[in-house]
């Protein structure tokens, strides 16, 4: 009885991408040279957390964690783990880098929810920090809103995929978001996986188109995600600009 032909790798390889199977898992085993190659730069999220730290460092007093220089050495510190623990490109897949990432991610959420809870709660009560001050107020606004774009741009970068480490591991595994790329992949490379700058462009369109535009959520997750930043953003910037456009009017 004759044999079964072989089947080629680029026929397993799409039906592995089919079962949500890494091509590498099928194909067979992971070259560790092809995966250090695909890990992603620090210093794309390097400079978010410094700029989230800078941000938050200019804010008025009274919206910011004060002494002012806990948020920035917090955020050093952390980060500073990350890149001792994690070398060159971000390839690595350990537990407890997991966890520092998601408490670097935390620290940000929770400390630019205070600022805007403080901005929310003095423009509610009528407060006269910014009474006759519209620029101040506006500034003071966009700080915040900025600081939300690129916690939820961290957000999205990090559970997608399992992380950027996973990411580069397992490139084709279980995605959360559909970027362009991957359907229109006559424009982009064959290995092409969303990298920091592609979830932050994700995050600031949702947070100024109220919407999916070019990337999809497919993962219930990730739709609730993207809900709760453009409530987050839509609240924000309608108390903002209401409340200054009242300031110059009086």
């Amino acid at each position: 009885m004759p044999e079964p032909a072989a089947v080629p790798v680029s026929v397993r390889s799409e039906r592995a991408l089919v079962m949500n199977m890494p091509p590498e898992t099928a194909a067979g085993p992971v070259n560790p040279a092809a995966v250090a190659g695909r890990g992603e730069h620090w210093w794309p999220v390097a400079l978010a957390i410094l700029a989230v730290a800078g941000l938050h460092v200019v804010l008025p007093a009274q919206y910011r964690v004060n002494p002012r220089w806990v948020v920035p050495v917090v955020l050093l510190v952390l980060l500073a783990v990350l890149i001792i623990g994690d070398p060159g490109r971000i390839d690595r897949q350990k537990a407890w880098l997991r966890v520092v990432t998601g408490i670097v991610i935390a620290f940000i959420t929770v400390a630019n929810l205070f600022s805007a809870g403080r901005l929310v709660a003095e423009i509610l009560t009528a407060n006269k920090t910014f009474a006759n001050n519209a620029v101040g107020l506006l500034a003071t606004g966009a700080v915040i809103w900025a600081t939300n774009v690129i916690a939820f741009g961290l957000w999205y970068w990090d559970l997608d995929r399992g992380g950027a480490a996973a990411r580069a591991h397992h490139p084709r595994v279980s995605p959360a978001f559909v970027f362009p790329e991957m359907l229109h992949t006559d424009y982009a490379p064959a290995a092409w996986v969303p990298r920091f700058v592609d979830y932050l462009s994700l995050a600031f369109w949702t947070a100024t188109a109220f919407s999916p535009t070019d990337t999809s959520a497919i993962k219930p997750w990730a739709k609730l995600l993207m809900i709760l930043e453009a409530c987050v953003s839509l609240g924000l910037g309608a108390l903002v600009i209401a409340r200054a456009v009242n300031i110059l009017k009086t």
